[in-house]
Formats: C-alpha cells, sequence, structure tokens
C-alpha cells in the first residue's frame, strides 16, 4: 500500500474533536440535514464539473468567434481559372458562399495577430496562479474560486464593447484580465478536493470535475457554431457565456463550502467518514508556510510540472487551434466547424470516465500501485495523442479521416485525469493547491506559446505549414512523458507533512516548520530518516 496509515490515525482523532466543536443545529439545519439524500462531497463534484466548464466555456469562446470577426481576402485568386485550387490546400466548396458575406466581420488582423490575441488569455492565467493557490489555502477555495470566475463572467459580458472601443490592443488587455481571474480555478479545486475527497475516490471524482473542461469545451463549440450561424453578430457569444457564469457563480454560493467541517448541513455519517479517510486535515501543519524550498527539490513534483507542460502543449494546440484548422484548412462552414470540433471533447469526456472507473477499480484490487497508474494513464494521454495528430495531419484534405483522428486523440487523452492531474493530491494533499500552483503556473506558458507559434508557422494556412505545427506538439508530448515515467511517484511526499515523517537524511535546507516550534519537535522530527 502507497498511503500511509499514519495521518488517517491521526484524521479520525481531528475528526471527532472537529465534530465536538460543531455548533448544535438549529431547526433549519437539522431539515436540511435530513434532505441530505446526496452526499455533498457530489455535489460538490457536480458544481465543480460546472464551474470548470463554465471557465472553459469563457476561454474558447473566442476560439471561433474571431473566425467571424475577422475580414477574409481572398488570396493568388486574380486571373485565374475557375474551380482553381492552390497546390497544398483543400477546395473551398463547402462554405464558400457563407465566407463570402459576412456582415459583422471588421477586423483585418493577420495570422500572427490572431495567435498573440488568443494567447493573451493564458498570461493572465499564469500569474495568479500561485497566489491563487495561497488564498485557496489561507481563506478557502470556495470564494477564491467563486470570486474569480464572477470576474472572468463580468469581462466576458463587457468584450463585444471592448473589443468596437479599443480593437486588437484592448481586447488583448482583457484577454489578460479575464486569464487572471481563471487563474485561482484549478488551485482553488485541487484543494477544495483535496478536503472532500478520499484517495480511492480520486480518479472518479478527478475525471468528474476536471471533465468539465470537456463538457465546457463541448458546449462552448457547439452553441457558438449555433450563435454564430446565418451570419449572426459575434457578439451574441460573449452575451450567452457571460451569463452562464453570472447563474453558476450564483448556484456556487448557495451549495457549496470550502471544507466538510464548515458544511452546515452535512449529514453526520458522511462528515465522519470523510474525517476518518480523507488524507489530509485542518491541521497545524497546513498552517505552516508553504515547503517551497523541498518542492522545488522535489523530482516527482517536477516530473509532474514536466508532464503538465506536454499535456497542456497538445490540449492547448487542440483547444485553441482546432477550430481555425477546421475553417480554414479543411474549409467547414462555421455551423460545421462548432459542431464538429465539439466531437473531439465528447470523446474525451466519455473515455476520462472509463479510464477513471479502471484506474481507481486496479488500484483498490491491488492490481497495481497508484504510481503505477498514474503512469500508466499520464502514458495514454501522451503518446496517443501524439501519434494520431500526426496521422490527421498526413490525412490531408481528406476531411472525414482528419476529425476521426482528432476525436481519437482527444479520447486517448481523457486519461490524463486519471493520470497526472490527480497525482498533485498523491504527492501533496496538505499543500494540493500550491503545487497544483507550480504545475498550471509553468505548463501555461505551453498556453502563451503555442497559439502564436502556430500563427508564426502557419501564415498561409496550408497544409505543410500546419504539419509542421503538429510535429512539434509530437516531440513535446513524447519527449515530456519520458521524463513523467522516470521520476514520477505515487506517495504522499515527506515534506508535505514533516511532522509525521521527517526529514530526509542530509538535509541542509533548513526547518520547513513555523520557527518557534522547531525546539519544540521531538528529536525524531528533526533527524528522522524521512523514510516512506
Amino acid at each position: 500500500m502507497e498511503e500511509h496509515e499514519g495521518p488517517e490515525q491521526a484524521h479520525k482523532l481531528l475528526g471527532q474533536k472537529t465534530q465536538v466543536q460543531r455548533r448544535p443545529d438549529n431547526a433549519l439545519t437539522k431539515t436540511l440535514r435530513s434532505c441530505c439524500v446526496i452526499p455533498q462531497r457530489y455535489v460538490l463534484g457536480v458544481m465543480g464539473l460546472l464551474g470548470v466548464c463554465n471557465a472553459y466555456t469563457m476561454r474558447v469562446c473566442l476560439n471561433l468567434a474571431i473566425t467571424q470577426m475577422v475580414i477574409h481576402v481572398p488570396k493568388n485568386t486574380t486571373g485565374l481559372p475557375l474551380g482553381y485550387t492552390e497546390p497544398d490546400t483543400c477546395p473551398n466548396e463547402l462554405h464558400a458562399k457563407k465566407v463570402a458575406t459576412n456582415p459583422y466581420a471588421m477586423f483585418e488582423w493577420d495570422e500572427k495577430t490572431q495567435g498573440l490575441i488568443l494567447s493573451g488569455f493564458y498570461y493572465g492565467y499564469a500569474s495568479t496562479q500561485v497566489l491563487g493557490g495561497y488564498l485557496a489555502e489561507k481563506f478557502g477555495g470556495k470564494w477564491t474560486l467563486g470570486l474569480g470566475l464572477l470576474s472572468t463572467a463580468l469581462f466576458t459580458f463587457l468584450t463585444p464593447v471592448v473589443i468596437r472601443a479599443g480593437g486588437a490592443t484592448w481586447l488583448f488587455i482583457l484577454r489578460v484580465l479575464q486569464g487572471m481571474g481563471e487563474g485561482p480555478t484549478m488551485p482553488a479545486l485541487m484543494i477544495m478536493l483535496a478536503r472532500w475527497v478520499p484517495p480511492h475516490e480520486r480518479g472518479f471524482q478527478g475525471a468528474l470535475v476536471f471533465g468539465g473542461a470537456q463538457i465546457g469545451n463541448i458546449f462552448g463549440s457547439y452553441m457558438s457554431g449555433v450563435l454564430l450561424d446565418e451570419g449572426r453578430d459575434w457578439a451574441y457569444v460573449f452575451y450567452f457565456f457571460g451569463g452562464f457564469g453570472l447563474l453558476w457563480f450564483t448556484l456556487w454560493s448557495l451549495l457549496c463550502y470550502s471544507t466538510p467541517n464548515t458544511h452546515p448541513y452535512i449529514s453526520k455519517k458522511e462528515l465522519s467518514y470523510l474525517n476518518t479517510h480523507v488524507t489530509t486535515s485542518e491541521n497545524k501543519s497546513a498552517k505552516d508556510p508553504v515547503p517551497w524550498k523541498a518542492i522545488l527539490r522535489s523530482a516527482p513534483a517536477w516530473a509532474l510540472v514536466c508532464a503538465a507542460v506536454g499535456h497542456d502543449w497538445g490540449y492547448y494546440t487542440m483547444v485553441t487551434d482546432l477550430p481555425k484548422y477546421s475553417h480554414d484548412v479543411l474549409k467547414f462552414d462555421i455551423a460545421t466547424t462548432g459542431i464538429l470540433t465539439s466531437m473531439p471533447y465528447v470523446a474525451m469526456w466519455i473515455c476520462s470516465f472509463l479510464f477513471g472507473l479502471i484506474c481507481d477499480h486496479c488500484i483498490k484490487k491491488g492490481w497495481h500501485t497508484i504510481k503505477t497508474g498514474r503512469i500508466i494513464h499520464t502514458t495514454i494521454a501522451a503518446t496517443g495523442p501524439a501519434i494520431c495528430i500526426i496521422l490527421a495531419s498526413y490525412a490531408g484534405c481528406d476531411r472525414t479521416a482528419a476529425m476521426a483522428y482528432f476525436i481519437l486523440s482527444m479520447a486517448l487523452m481523457g486519461g490524463f485525469y486519471s493520470g497526472m492531474k490527480v497525482n498533485a493530491l498523491d504527492l501533496a494533499p496538505n499543500y494540493a493547491g500550491s503545487l497544483t500552483s507550480l504545475v498550471n503556473t509553468t505548463s501555461t506558458f505551453a498556453g502563451m506559446a503555442t497559439p502564436y507559434l502556430i500563427g508564426l508557422m502557419t501564415p498561409n494556412s496550408t497544409l505543410s505549414e500546419w504539419r509542421g505545427a503538429f510535429w512539434v506538439c509530437f516531440a513535446v508530448l513524447v519527449g515530456t512523458n519520458v521524463v513523467y515515467c522516470i521520476w514520477a511517484d505515487g506517495k504522499q511526499q515527506w515534506w508535505d507533512d514533516v511532522r509525521q515523517y521527517g526529514y530526509p537524511p542530509g538535509w541542509k535546507h533548513g526547518s520547513l516548520i513555523k520557527e518557534e516550534e522547531v525546539e519544540q519537535q521531538p528529536e525524531s522530527i528533526k533527524l528522522s530518516d524521512g523514510k516512506e
């Protein structure tokens, strides 16, 4: 077994102590508690799913809308015979009529400018990851997450006004602000899941919550295509998804709480179960400074960072640029583009649950360790998509084959959630938010780089240009996965609870706990060999 027995016993005592300190139930609380048929950790899971869905719809809606905001100027057509097709491009017969008449296209942005605008979100997203993790650990995940997404919803509402007032420059700034609002999302959710979900349920719950990204991509792509069809104003897209964000915030404020022990009407049976089985606690070690000097020297932590960089490179290539590839290269009309670009995320969402159930089942049965399960599913989610993306690029103008490969690519990427995505909870349940902020901050540079790099590599949107971009994606996905396979781990790390596990041999970098408590610690902690 890879979980330590010591913390679990401590949490039993903590749970008993915490329950004694809870205030007596009033009449309303008793009524609500009696109505709690659905376990509150699953309510949190569903609301977390909708929150991630909300975040991704606001993140990706511009990816499709921008194809209708930009004036497409036909190239190299003067004096050419009817039906002529440029070498290395696909025929235009599927949507030529619709592209010619778009009354709301008003900007002459080249591919480089579009790539820069699409990458703007990730500059803001990276800047608030560490701050979001700190705020969530100090004040709880509920309001850190909720208020962040509320700000993004308001900025989404303002997008049409901002674009028409300030053009590309103002839009870039607004996208940075939207990213800043969403930055705390994943660290705050990780902290809440660390408080709410037992280790043996994390594969499924991780797939449930973080599968909201695929629901957001599905819903965002499909509804954007519907709203933009028949030459409608692209502003409707931003009004629609901004409103969706405000609705979610209202429900989140009423239904969800940062920890089980602060939930006013969770059933006593579920509260006792969670206090017994969840391998984290609201104890003294959780109030210590974040052990950055140990985290930054931890090989499993950096393996996780590396795997996240690879995943995000492949994922953002698909999320940000698949609509452009479908519309500009494969020449699908805008409504069809919305439908087709949502299909890969349907496959990923469904498969994420299947992979999650399989991983949890195998761990429970003892067929493989947590570490092995994380490596298997991370490898599936990296090498499978890498191969499929290359096959799609060599499918050329065979639209059916290309989209089939893209769908299979994202289906295999569903293993990511039961692989490295929940690995932060294994390594550091007490500091999952801070570790996730480090992982997301670093990996988000992929979100900054990929749209801009692809814009530079595909100035004419030809098949050969895109094939080069996909080969870069292949190399990043496979290379980072190799690093993860070598240094990944599935155990709680010593620095996550140094009071319990002590320091490793030869540790010369100072204390990780509050200075005034160092001398009070038993010698076993000061000089522990740190074995796990």
